[in-house]
């Protein structure tokens, strides 16, 4: 067989896999196999107020996958038991898990739904606009990186910064913005481990900002964790800062540059700027490492689009290298440019000084 037959073939099935995850994870058929320990298509059905034979099917197709467990194949459809293995739980249920990427196939599914407003995108050149969350998309967005936030970014990652971790638990209190923070969960973080540190979250979609606010409310953090729906262009009007972060958010901006200068502006002289972006290799390769072809594909089907909105965009796209994220850096008037030495698989982190 042709090998790039095969290779298609075999992304076909895994396609097929994240499509039927999404299934389970929004049909509630996870938690209840988890909840009873086994169930059959009949009891799934009933628990889930789904169709029993749309849920026979689904159930068979994870069995034949791998991914749910059957107890006796051999035994009459309707009788078959089906359970979901433990390392399989923590995966698609433990959100406090770092091992948790339910919100993958979510994200994933979201893509798929632009692809039309994609395709006339690459036809005109024009972006794509992201429009009102969906309650659904919201979930995915906030979910995804919330288990790294909230174990490692005070207890390691910043940590490893000792100039900033030792200005955060000082007096008087660090005044931190976090800019793109969607439905805040970096923000949160960041409070929960410097409890002197005053937090502002900016992002320019209201929605998250409400999500964001329900957050820390519930996370008892109200007081000192504000978050408002504004341009981070417009950041020196809540400044003076000590620290400024963006995780994962400078490549999608339309004009990262007008950002950065707005950052610099709110500084203190003796503050810093931490960037987190996608870890990707320093030059160009074909074939690329398979993290970063995976971000292609997310820069191709989404950070790319959407950050080609408005006038005269940078168009950066998801696999933002060191060097342009330093041109970027330079051309805001940052004078001190630094890749710092965390380690994290997927994302490379950057201290920026004014």
């Amino acid at each position: 067989m042709n090998p790039f037959v095969e290779r298609l073939s075999r992304s076909a099935a895994g396609f097929f896999d994240v499509v039927t995850v999404y299934l389970g994870d929004r049909l509630g058929y996870y938690r209840a196999l988890a909840d009873v320990g086994s169930l059959t298509s009949v009891e799934l059905a009933e628990r889930t107020a789904t169709a029993e034979r749309y849920a026979r099917e689904w159930l068979e197709q994870q069995a034949s996958t791998g991914i749910l467990e059957v107890a006796r194949p051999s035994a009459d459809p309707l009788a078959r038991r089906y359970r979901l293995p433990a390392a399989h739980a923590t995966v698609l249920l433990d959100r406090d898990s770092l091992d948790y990427l339910a919100p993958m196939p979510r994200s994933l599914a979201r893509a798929v739904r632009f692809l039309p407003a994609v395709l006339e995108a690459f036809r005109t050149g024009r972006g794509v606009e992201e429009g009102a969350y969906a309650e659904a998309d919201l979930d995915e967005l906030a979910e995804d990186n919330r288990p790294a936030f909230l174990i490692r970014l005070g207890r390691e990652w910043l940590p490893a910064i000792p100039g900033v971790h030792a200005r955060l638990g000082a007096e008087p209190p660090a005044h931190v913005a976090d800019i793109g923070c969607g439905t805040g969960w970096s923000a949160i973080a960041m409070a929960q481990a410097y409890p002197k540190a005053r937090i502002d979250g900016l992002d320019l979609d209201e929605t998250r900002i409400a999500r964001a606010l329900r957050n820390a409310a519930d996370a008892g953090l109200s007081g000192r964790v504000r978050f408002e729906a504004r341009d981070a262009a417009r950041l020196p009007d809540g400044g003076p800062y000590d620290l400024v972060t963006a995780f994962e958010t400078i490549h999608d901006m339309a004009r990262p540059v007008d950002v950065l200068r707005a950052v610099r502006g709110a500084l203190r002289e003796d503050g810093a700027m931490l960037i987190a972006d996608e870890r990707v290799a320093d030059t160009f390769t074909a074939p690329a490492a398979e993290i970063e072809q995976l971000v292609y594909g997310w820069s191709v089907l989404s950070c790319l689009p959407e950050g080609m909105v408005g006038p005269d965009p940078a168009g950066t796209g998801a696999v933002m290298r060191p060097a342009t994220l330093r041109r970027y850096a330079e051309e805001a008037g940052f004078r001190s440019f630094e890749v710092l030495p965390i380690d994290y698989e997927l994302w490379r982190f950057y201290l920026l000084r004014p």
